[in-house]
Formats: structure tokens, sequence, C-alpha cells
């Protein structure tokens, strides 16, 4: 048997065994508890959703795995428990039906809609936030659509999003199984062209002033795909588009290059998240045999120049600790980088703020953490500082790069 066959059904294995994002082990969770709304203490937290995914036959589910030949739209309201009950970066899911809202994420709202009543929900949303932004999610791998709903739930609270921004989620096709990889990507596949709608409706929508996108595992590849696309037709990225975050990105390295340069100079803002040390990277990796955008070392080439090329912004993982043992989606779970998301970037920032420098402060955020003896310090900004913040060049360059430093040697302690 060949080396590569061999290596690409240990990347199977693995990857069977692992899975490319935690799913919760929970389900049927989205039978609204109108009781749970006055519960003390508790936040709510609104998102309009777009599926490719075919309708389930009980509301506890509503979406399922299949493929639907058109896409359909639902109105969801979760309630998210008083913080001093829960460990942020992580969804409290119920033990059984209907959970606890003062310890458990609890729907409240779960409605299926037509596209006039989804399009009015979003415009009450527009209304209501503060920046006039759409914030569209897109999850990875095997996840369940109410993994989809609680995950995106929880990263517009911690984040601190929320008020600013109108929520919506893009949930694709996926099993919600781990052995349904294949499956998975293909279902990516199919739905881009239904993203790319959504992303071309949103940037027409005169309320909009401008659309984040933030994208998980291989929610990144039919992000790229869709953006790749209307790049092509269009001949660049809608103008409203101004930021794209790809976290975990589940992309052969050399194909995210490509699809990056297709983009034109037109481009968003692309910052990637990225985690040296993600094991179910590796085992996709192994899988494809080739490497995976989400765990390069930005500081080394060919990858460095080729992000000076694209005028990539990187936020480097690696030293951060993580809930769980496969490092495999530490954006959602850090409270610094959900933090960094919600107020610098999904406020509609680039990685730069223009009195104080952004690597200065989180120089001062990850201070105590790397301090702190045995633990892995905070964020490492790893692009280089004249991409990342112009303001941090002028005046803490030096600085940066001392502290990167010493949180490598910090870190060496840490999670491997």
């Amino acid at each position: 048997m060949k080396a590569g066959t061999v290596l690409r059904g240990l990347g199977f294995a693995i990857i069977v065994a692992l899975g490319l994002s935690g799913c919760a082990s929970s389900e049927g969770f989205l039978v609204p508890v109108p009781s749970a709304a006055h519960a003390p203490g508790t936040s709510h937290v609104e998102m309009v959703v777009a599926t490719t995914r075919t309708k389930a036959e009980s509301r506890a589910f509503l979406f399922g795995g299949g493929r639907a030949p058109e896409v359909s739209f639902a109105d969801m309201v979760v309630s998210i428990p008083p913080d001093a009950n829960r460990k942020i970066g992580e969804v409290e899911w119920p033990r059984q039906p209907p959970g606890n809202p003062e310890t458990d994420f609890v729907t409240l709202k779960s409605e299926i809609i037509t596209m006039d009543q989804a399009k009015a929900s979003f415009s009450r949303l527009v209304d209501q936030s503060r920046e006039k932004q759409a914030l569209v999610f897109v999850h990875g791998f095997n996840n369940r659509y109410e993994d989809a709903v609680y995950r995106f739930a929880q990263i517009l609270h911690d984040s601190g999003a929320s008020p600013d921004v109108a929520p919506v989620l893009f949930t694709w096709p996926s099993k919600g199984k781990i052995s349904a990889y294949n499956y998975d990507r293909d279902s990516a596949n199919y739905s881009r062209d239904a993203l790319e709608a959504l992303l071309r409706d949103l940037d027409k929508n005169p309320e909009v002033k401008k659309i984040s996108v933030l994208a998980h595992s291989m929610g990144n590849w039919v992000t790229l795909e869709a953006l790749r696309q209307m790049a092509i037709r269009d001949g660049r990225v809608a103008p409203k588009i101004r930021l794209v975050m790809l976290a975990d990105a589940d992309v052969d390295v050399d194909i995210a290059w490509q699809q990056f340069a297709t983009l034109g100079p037109q481009r968003p803002h692309i910052v990637l998240f990225v985690s040296e040390n993600d094991r179910a990277l590796a085992a996709s990796r192994d899988l494809w045999e080739a490497p995976r955008l989400g765990a390069i070392d930005p500081n080394v080439e060919p990858y460095k120049s080729k992000i000076e090329q694209e005028q990539l912004s990187v936020v480097n993982m690696t030293r951060l600790p993580s809930h769980d043992f496969f490092n495999h989606g530490k954006f959602a779970e850090d409270p610094r980088v959900v933090e960094l998301i919600g107020r610098r970037i999904a406020a509609g920032q680039t990685l730069t703020d223009q009195r104080v420098g952004v690597g200065a402060r989180m120089m001062q955020v990850t201070a105590g953490a790397a301090g702190s003896v045995g633990n892995a310090a905070g964020l490492v900004l790893s692009a280089p500082v004249a991409i990342v913040d112009p303001e941090t060049r002028n005046g803490f360059g030096d600085q940066l790069n001392q502290f990167n430093q010493s949180v490598r040697q910090i870190g060496s302690s840490g999670p491997q």
C-alpha cells in the first residue's frame, strides 16, 4: 500500500475520531420556551437565518442536514444565562428540554419565515443596531442547525457585538456527523451560490452601511468561493463588504492564495485567525495531503511573504489555551479573542485605532497572562506590524516584537 494512501486513511480516521468542530452532544432544543423571557439576568440575542438545509419534521429541530433546492429563512431568539452562571466562550446546553434559563441556553423564538418576512426582520435589526452593519456568520463542519444557532448567539453575546450589528446566520447542509466529512465538503460547494446571493442582497439594502463576515473551519471554503464568484461576475467584491474574518480555515493554502488573488484590489480587509497546533486541521492536512490555511505559521516562508503580498492581517492563537483537546475553535472560546472580534472588528474597524495602536492595547490586555507562570500568554499579532496597525508601527513595533518573543518562550510550556 502506498504511503499517500496510508496517510489519507489515517487522516480520515482521525477526522472521524475527532471531528473538525466540537459539535454539541445535545439536540432538539429549539421548541420556544416563552416563560424563559422573564428570567432575571439573562440576555437575549436575535438573528435572521438563511439556510440551504431541508426543513425538519419536528419543531424541535427546525432544519436537518439535507440539501434543499431553495433557500429558507428563520427568525431565532436565544436566551443566554447570566455571565455569573456560565463560562465565557462556552455554550451551556440544557441537559434535557426545556432547559433552565438561569444556567442554560434556551430558545425563546424559533420560526420559519418567508423571504419578505426575513427582510422585514432584518430591517428591524438593522434599525436597532448602532453601526447599521450586518454581521454574517458561516459555521464549519459537523454542525447541526441548533449548533450553529447557539454558537452564533454565544459569539454575539460574548464579543459584545450584538448591540452594534444586525446578525445573519448562513447555515449550510452539514450532517452534524463526524463521519460525514465528504458530504459536508460537497454541501459547502452546493451552498456557495446561495451565500453569494445573500451577500449581494445585503449589499443592495440601502439601510446597511457595511457588512462583515465571520467564517469558521469548513465555512471558510464556502465563504471564499462565494466571494470569488462575486468578484468574477462583477469585477470586484460588493463594496459594502468591508471585513472578512477567517477562523481556523480548513482550506488548502495554495488554493487560498488563488482565491485571494481573484478577489482583486478592491477587496475587503481580510483577517486570518490561525493556530499552528490545531489538531483537527492537522488531520485534514493528512487527509488532503496539503497544508490548511488555518494552521500555518505566519512567521515563516513562504507564508510570511504571501501574507505581505496579499495584505492580510493575522491573529496567531497558537499560544492561547483551548477548552478542548483539538485546539479548533479558540476564536470563539477565549474572551480576549471574542472581544477583539466584537469591539474592534465586528464594529466596523480593522485591526487599528485612530488614537492608540491596537498592538499597544493587546500588550496591555495580555500583560497579566504573560506574567503568570505556566499560562500561555494572550493574543499575538503575527502579521507585519505595518499591515496590522500603522499606529503600532509608529512607536510600538520594537515592543511588540519583544512581546511576541516572550510569548513564545512562555507559551512553550502551554498547550501543544
